[in-house]
């Protein structure tokens, strides 16, 4: 369980910011210069090097989007350009990529950045510059919702379904609920996707069902749904038969099994469900009304998975890649302590960690509950420190011990260890980055709050 000092607040993380920017800033101007786009976008880290991994183009907008939120930061105007001139040059590709379930990735933390930074008036932005990037959101809102697997209608009547992952409609994965916010984005932009026959498709319609389908088939709640059926837990992918709909069974794709609990999938979770939240609360009556009790569906699987990732985490916040790992016993009692990312039976993935302590942020912020806010506060304490912070810079990575595909083994066993350790990869040293910003905007009273779709009071 994770160990909540109350004496910890945002203000008092402050030197430990400063050090994450100043290490960070070296870190992406190094990338920059020496990776070559010809190989494909950067993955996670080998010896300290970045490298691509063939499986799906989803990490490229963290490379970039990493250089717009340093300049948010620090008001460095030549990452400003880094960002704005990289986003420009390599990111439309993505913007009509049919392929992969990940344009919330991509496309908003580029596109949407420099979007969102206008809107704030931290950069000059003309007309023209501010159509183009919400037409490149529009674009990718649309592109996402299309990848579109209708399911039989709810008990209440209503329409379902969800966007299906790139192994195929069949598929619907847990982490794609976070994507949600490219729809959210064009629909706020007043984006709709154009079907057959010129029909109008409703993104926020499709953002509402996909948010439904995810609490329902990918949380769990501790109401008996199979043998493993714990509050909170999460299942990476929720299979259907496509004949008829229905759902099948769990499954996973880099999980242990499909009946423990990936726990990147996990911290996918919470912190798509609870930023889709504070969305929604910003929209007009009339979109809420229509939206059913589509709050209360993202509160409960918010707090639900909030709740399981508080108590199955080790006491420093980071876990273990699956809380049901197979050598996992040997460690003994291994939640009451901090995590060993030098052990030599599972890996810990600090990944999680930063993906869930953002969430855990904006779950206390929203509920007003303090342990929730104490526990993301306690994790951000530990990833800006050693030995997750990377301070050495001849490694290409911000943020160690993180993973990628453990099952698959592509993750780096470093010469002399029995697990992965000590690597970086994209989407970790990218949302270090975006809990560091969320962080230090707390610690100001007059900073807006960080919202992937503007300011908030």
């Amino acid at each position: 369980m994770i160990y909540l000092d109350p004496a910890l607040t945002p203000a008092s993380l402050r030197p430990d910011l400063d050090r994450l920017w100043e290490v960070s800033a070296q870190k992406i101007r190094a990338l920059d210069a020496r990776y070559d786009p010809a190989d494909g976008a950067p993955v996670f880290t080998v010896d300290g090097r970045y490298t691509a991994r063939g499986w799906t183009e989803w990490t490229q907008g963290f490379q970039f989007g990493a250089a717009l939120l340093q300049f948010d930061a620090t008001d460095d105007r030549a990452m400003l350009e880094l960002g704005r001139a990289r986003t420009v040059e390599r990111m439309h590709p993505h913007v009509t990529h049919f392929g992969v379930h990940d344009h919330g990735f991509n496309n908003v933390s580029t596109y949407g950045a420099l979007r969102r930074l206008a809107l704030e008036g931290r950069f000059d932005a003309s007309e023209w510059e501010r159509r183009f990037y919400d037409m490149a959101l529009i674009a990718s809102g649309s592109v996402q919702a299309r990848r579109w697997t209708a399911l039989p209608d709810d008990a209440d009547g209503r329409k379902a379904g969800y966007v299906y992952s790139f192994n195929g409609p069949q598929s619907l994965f847990v982490d794609t609920i976070r994507s949600m916010r490219s729809l959210a984005v064009a629909h706020q932009l007043g984006g709709v996707l154009g079907g057959e026959h010129d029909e109008p498709v409703s993104l926020l319609d499709r953002l509402a069902m996909h948010a439904r389908a995810t609490a329902r088939y990918s949380v769990y709640y501790g109401e008996g749904r199979d043998g493993y059926d714990v509050r909170g837990r999460t299942v990476h992918e929720a299979i259907f038969n496509l004949n008829d709909g229905f759902f099948r069974c769990p499954s996973t794709q880099q999980g242990y099994s499909p009946f423990s609990t990936w726990t990147r999938g996990l911290a996918w979770a919470l912190l798509g469900s609870v930023e889709e939240l504070e969305w929604l609360a910003t929209r007009p009556e009339a979109e809420r009304a229509a939206a059913g009790d589509l709050d209360a569906v993202l509160l409960r699987a918010a707090t639900a998975t909030a709740d399981f990732y508080l108590d199955q985490t080790p006491t420093c916040g980071v876990p273990y890649w699956d809380t049901g790992a197979p050598e996992l016993h040997r460690l003994g009692d291994y939640l009451s302590r901090p995590a060993d990312p030098y052990n030599d039976y599972e890996p810990v993935d600090s990944s999680a960690a930063a993906i869930a302590a953002q969430g855990l942020l904006r779950l206390g912020r929203l509920t007003g509950e303090a342990r929730y806010t104490q526990a993301g506060l306690a994790v951000t304490k530990t990833l800006l420190s050693e030995p997750y912070l990377s301070t050495d810079p001849s490694h290409e990575g911000l943020l160690l011990h993180a993973v990628y595909h453990w099952p698959n083994r592509w993750d780096h066993v470093p010469e002399g260890r029995k697990v992965a350790c000590g690597e970086s990869c994209m989407w970790g040293d990218y949302h270090l980055r975006e809990l560091a910003l969320t962080v230090q905007r707390m610690a100001d009273a007059s900073a807006p709050v960080y919202t992937f779709f503007g300011p908030i009071s």
